[in-house]
């Protein structure tokens, strides 16, 4: 399985001293060396964290994959039309929130998502939605011609060991196979560590995790590469 670091937590931490470090695209270089297979960053309307300087520059030395997090805004099209990432994620975005809370409600937006996803395709960029393990909301994915979607693990995250964690868990397995059965590549995120990584693992019809917080935690006390090898050797 393949592991995509997402470094928007170093940019936070820049931000929040106006600094120039630490600086995600070394980061993001150090990642890829240490076994990463794609780069995350989530550009957001507040710019919070990742800035648009920061995309340039990993566009220009990422050497893997750049995935690209954002809203689907007519402001962000303009940029992922201009930057080329490889892939680009559509997600969620509300201004108070700490870190995206959910999965895109595609149902509700698919007039719009339709025409935005197909821009994106034309300019060669694969399109992805960061989406709840929902299956109306995949089989509205696979009916927009998205290349793949993520599956949001963030409620199996947040659960401790139990019923209900295994309920979540089967949620998310149903939602791998149908949107493998669909012809989506499946990737899956959000609140993945260490700790409950291994259960996800396990689910054969994902192919790649994208995974943030958790290993920015760890790379604060052991560095970035080992807390990436850490991950992979997990994966």
């Amino acid at each position: 399985m393949k592991l995509a670091v997402n470094v928007d937590h170093f940019a936070t931490l820049r931000q929040a001293r106006r600094s120039d470090e630490p600086d995600p695209v070394l980061v993001a270089l150090l990642a890829e060396q240490a076994g990463a297979e794609g780069i995350v960053v989530h550009l957001r309307g507040d710019r919070r964290h990742i800035q648009e300087r920061d995309l340039r520059l990993l566009r220009e030395v990422v050497k893997t994959k750049l995935i690209l997090e954002m809203a689907a805004t007519g402001e962000m099209k303009k940029i992922a039309l201009r930057i080329k990432p490889d892939v680009v994620s559509l997600v969620p975005e509300r201004r108070e929130e700490l870190t995206t809370s959910g999965g895109l409600n595609v149902i509700a937006g698919q007039r719009v998502l339709g025409p935005f996803i197909r821009d994106l395709k034309k300019a060669g960029i694969r399109v992805s939605i960061f989406v709840d393990p929902d299956p109306g909301q995949i089989n509205t994915c696979a009916k927009l011609d998205v290349d793949l979607i993520e599956i949001n693990t963030g409620k199996f995250a947040d659960l401790n060991p139990g019923a209900a964690r295994e309920r979540s868990l089967k949620k998310v397995k149903q939602a791998a196979t149908l949107a493998h059965n669909l012809g989506l590549a499946v990737h899956a995120g959000h609140g993945l560590d260490y700790r409950n990584v291994g259960e996800i693992v396990g689910i054969p019809e994902i192919v790649e995790l994208s995974i943030g917080f958790s290993i920015v935690a760890r790379a604060a006390v052991v560095g970035i590469v080992q807390a990436v090898q850490e991950m992979t050797v997990r994966l």
